[in-house]
């Protein structure tokens, strides 16, 4: 018993020794900072990082529930300046390619010529005509969406996450970056794409999520 005491013992002060000449980043491990969005001033102009960039669009089936794809290849370019909205503008690529529905099958029928006709149309395209802010964080982007070879106007709903400079991030990623959510509805009717009318929605609920590298000064 008294061998067992005296490990016992021996045990707890190694233990105690060593907390105490523990590194700095044990006790940051055990108390991570707080994640936080950046408020630097998002005004400049911007080239889109497509490897934290995405788009997501939502459509009813079968009158009973609903499913979510992604493109997962987006291009393009964009300035915000909150104090001079005249000069807001975006030029964005989405490579239809890169549709993921999460289901093989129908990744391949939604590629084909009744809906995304993607061998013919390869890329889908915005290219904005306006801005109208409300308030500094967000506002409306309207422009034009071409689909399937069409081009119909298209209004997004933008909402600014955050800004400032990412110094620990490596390039091309890093840098001063600004990032932006938009959301819209469409009609994929409105594009030809008319397809199982009866059993896909004919609106269709659609989110792009932004984050670009400023480029220049």
């Amino acid at each position: 018993m008294t061998t067992f005491r005296l490990s016992s013992l021996f045990s707890a002060t190694c233990l105690a020794a060593a907390l105490a000449v523990s590194p700095a980043w044990a006790a940051q491990a055990a108390a991570p900072q707080s994640y936080a969005h950046l408020h630097a001033n998002p005004a400049g102009s911007y080239q889109i990082d497509s490897d934290h960039s995405g788009v997501q669009f939502t459509i009813g089936h079968a009158g009973v529930g609903e499913f979510t794809g992604v493109f997962k290849q987006i291009s393009g370019t964009y300035t915000f300046d909150p104090q001079h909205p005249a000069q807001d503008k975006a030029d964005i690529t989405i490579a239809a390619k890169s549709l993921d529905t999460f289901l093989p099958q129908r990744d391949t029928d939604l590629l084909a010529a009744p809906f995304f006709d993607a061998a013919a149309h390869p890329d889908i395209r915005f290219v904005s005509t306006r801005y109208v802010p409300h308030g500094k964080d967000g506002g409306t982007l309207y422009g034009n969406l071409t689909l399937r070879g069409v081009t119909k106007p298209v209004a997004f709903h933008v909402h600014l996450v955050g800004a400032g400079d990412v110094a620990y991030l490596p390039k091309p990623w890093g840098g001063y970056l600004s990032g932006f959510v938009a959301t819209a509805t469409i009609n994929r009717m409105d594009f030809g794409m008319t397809a199982f009318a009866a059993g896909l929605s004919h609106e269709v609920k659609v989110r792009v999520e932004i984050e670009g590298v400023k480029t220049g000064g």
